[in-house]
């Protein structure tokens, strides 16, 4: 899709200007994607403040027929060094100011690509790139959405084969789940899933081992799936048998809490503010010190990028943005309940992507 890409480019090349700077030399492999479609694993943009016409990209040999196919738009140079190569080019074609992802590149890299840059200033610029990627266009949703779908399957399929029942251990439940993703669409896993059984639910990040599910046992799974790069985020509880009286209280609360956190999700939100919207409905119950996480994040190209939705959060929402709203309450030794959900920001109200039940599921 060349033209999504350069529409993308002319919004950063309108940012160079504001920022005073006739190019950005663009590294991370992350933000060549969004602003190309480059999947490959080296390369590097020449952006120019002028345009397409000037804007130069850089990848090596093994990626020539590749990148023909994927950047059919911009002008291709093959040079193992990509970057090296490019801060040659803006020298050589006597470029004044040129801006650098100053949060992707190392010390050493930054020492190499001066003297590359030769009399070219260059200028730390961090965070152009992500400043567009916070705000999704409708290529990205469709991708956010049927990586969620993928995820929404895939639990689905594992619950009804009986995948999730005692005597398997955590890590055969997990490694089922991930398969399952493959299965339904998902390209990979956009982590490690966890999957936490008994008190290691209350372990907000526990990570899968060897150990049995066992009757009574919430079951805490937290997984994603991958389509085209985009990345979904989703958060399910199962319960062994019959609830305690005790599950059901600490379950409803936080399914009470994740409600009032996603009616939050709204153009214009303080995003500390939405976290808050959540969080008093657990602190006024007197569990507030058993929630001590953010309540979400942003989510696309990564699973885990702005906007934070935390109690010291900075920012208001968007319309576009993707975010995941997930409360929790831990009760160390026993167990515990985290209900996590990815949604859209719409001025009509928020879009909920995962859409696995929110009621608690008994197995």
């Amino acid at each position: 899709m060349p033209e999504i890409h350069a529409r993308r480019r002319a919004a950063l090349a309108a940012l160079l200007h504001e920022n005073g700077v006739d190019a950005l030399l663009v590294t991370d492999l992350l933000n060549i994607r969004y602003l190309t479609g480059f999947t490959g694993s080296n390369a590097a943009l020449l952006l120019h403040a002028g345009g397409d016409a000037k804007t130069l990209f850089c990848t090596d040999g093994r990626y020539t027929t590749q990148s023909e196919a994927e950047v059919p738009d911009l002008e291709r140079v093959l040079d193992r060094a990509s970057a090296r190569a490019l801060a040659a080019h803006a020298a050589e074609q006597g470029y004044g100011r040129a801006g650098f992802e100053s949060q992707h590149v190392s010390v050493e890299e930054h020492e190499n690509l001066k003297v590359r840059f030769d009399r070219v200033e260059l200028v730390r610029t961090p965070g152009l790139v992500e400043q567009l990627r916070v705000v999704k266009d409708e290529v990205e949703i469709a991708a956010l959405r049927a990586a969620c779908a993928a995820a929404d399957r895939a639990l689905a399929a594992l619950i009804e084969a009986g995948g999730v029942r005692p005597g398997r251990t955590e890590l055969e439940v997990a490694r089922d789940l991930e398969n399952r993703m493959l299965e339904h669409g998902s390209a990979g896993i956009s982590f490690a899933s966890i999957v936490a059984a008994g008190p290691s639910s209350a372990i907000p990040h526990h990570r899968p081992t060897g150990a049995e599910l066992s009757r009574g046992d919430f079951v805490k799974f937290d997984f994603g799936a991958t389509v085209d790069g985009y990345h979904s985020d989703m958060t399910r509880m199962v319960v062994l048998g019959e609830p305690a009286d005790w599950q059901r209280e600490i379950y409803d609360l936080v399914h009470r809490a994740q409600a009032a956190g996603a009616e939050a999700v709204r153009p214009g939100a303080v995003v500390s503010e939405v976290d808050a919207a959540a969080r008093s409905v657990i602190a006024d119950a007197g569990y507030g010190e058993q929630f001590a996480h953010g309540l979400g994040h942003g989510v696309g190209l990564e699973v885990h990028e702005a906007p934070s939705l935390a109690a010291a959060g900075v920012g208001t929402l968007s319309a576009g943005m993707a975010v995941t709203v997930e409360p929790g309450v831990y009760l160390a030794g026993r167990g515990g309940v985290r209900i996590e959900d990815t949604l859209v920001v719409r001025d009509s109200g928020p879009e909920l992507l995962t859409l696995s039940t929110k009621d608690l599921v008994a197995v």
